[in-house]
């Protein structure tokens, strides 16, 4: 898919979203449930949902640049490191919930790879864990954490694209003594 529709005016929401998902012709699924705020609760009421499941980290370097990176569930995130392997000035602290509203159009616990498509003005790198990619698809909240919305991994990345954010595929496994981000 080269040619995906022009995005929904900004800010979007998760009805926007899955219109736009489905206007691109993604296969997406999306389940309703109560609102999740961990990966722990997620575990605990997903059920069978087919797929690679993710934890996603709003982030903010000292310099004021911010990153999203979306993890496999169970990846272990080297917070001390993080910032050499994805680009960042120094280390990290976490985004303020004003911030998180204003560039991804969520709230905390609702944070997802799908936010970037509130990022017009592309004022955050965007990173992805090479583990999650190993799964065909994807589980995100669709701008909610009352629901989540499975996708192909080939679809996420193209939706990526499409919202001006070509994600960094990073080695959260990488030895710190020789990093090296992969593309």
């Amino acid at each position: 898919m080269t040619d995906l529709p022009a995005l929904p005016p900004a800010p979007v929401d998760e009805a926007a979203l899955l219109a736009y998902l489905d206007a691109c012709g993604f296969d997406t699924i999306t389940t309703r449930h109560e609102a999740l705020f961990t990966v722990e609760q997620s575990q605990a009421l997903r059920g069978e949902l087919e797929g690679g499941h993710t934890k996603n980290l709003f982030l903010k370097d000292r310099k004021g640049n911010f990153f999203l990176l979306t993890a496999q569930e169970d990846s272990d995130v080297p917070l001390k490191i993080l910032h050499k392997l994805i680009g960042g000035q120094g280390k990290f602290s976490f985004g303020s919930p004003d911030m998180m509203q204003e560039l991804l159009g969520v709230t905390p616990g609702a944070v997802t790879a799908f936010g970037v498509i509130n990022d017009r003005e592309g004022k955050l790198r965007f990173a992805i864990d090479k583990r999650l990619l190993e799964h065909d698809k994807i589980n995100c909240h669709p701008l909610t954490n009352e629901a989540t919305t499975t996708i192909a991994r080939d679809d996420l990345l193209a939706f990526a694209k499409a919202t001006g954010h070509d994600p960094l595929i990073v080695d959260l496994d990488a030895d710190p003594e020789n990093l090296e981000n992969t593309q």
